[in-house]
């Protein structure tokens, strides 16, 4: 073996464990903010404790989520856009963020605020929930022979004028 020969084989073997090195470096810096990350989207906490501070933003209807959270970040409510969209994409409110103004504060952790922002379609869905439960309800109650207490079903006349109504509370012609 010639010199020539021993110097490469020397030379490859320290490009190859120093490429080694940097490579293991990367793996773990990248699996470091990726754990930071992924912890951040469950247990992020608020920019400031205590009261903070109220700010209005504007959500517009073509707003994208992660325009919203570049419009939080800028505006201090939160302290990264990419965080917040992730935190909505996995949230209950995916999806459900209306346009308007909403007054948010400082002091609330992004779930708090998506909450916030998502609350008008909440509370129409479950309206209307409400109304086609009532309607569902109102269509069976109908439909089952009920009486009242004198006997007499709920299309026949009492003995003094009184019927049941369908919750159970007697009803007159005006008194009650």
């Amino acid at each position: 073996m010639n010199i020539k020969e021993v110097v490469g084989s020397i030379v490859e073997t320290i490009i190859k464990v120093a490429a080694l090195l940097f490579l293991i470096s990367f793996v773990y810096d990248a699996a470091i903010k990726a754990y930071d990350f992924g912890f951040r989207v469950f247990a992020e906490e608020a920019v400031t404790t205590g009261e903070g501070r109220i700010i209005s933003i504007s959500v517009e209807q073509d707003d994208s989520v992660l325009d919203i959270g570049k419009n939080l970040e800028e505006k201090g409510l939160i302290r990264d856009a990419n965080l917040f969209f992730v935190q909505e994409l996995l949230s209950e409110n995916h999806g459900k963020i209306n346009p308007g103004i909403y007054d948010l504060s400082t002091s609330m952790k992004s779930d708090e605020m998506i909450a916030i922002m998502s609350a008008k379609s909440e509370e129409t869905e479950d309206e209307s929930k409400d109304k086609a439960a009532s309607a569902g309800n109102a269509d069976t109650e109908g439909s089952e022979d009920t009486q009242d207490e004198s006997g007499a079903e709920d299309g026949g006349a009492a003995g003094d004028g009184e019927t049941e109504s369908s919750e159970g509370e007697e009803t007159s012609d005006g008194n009650e």
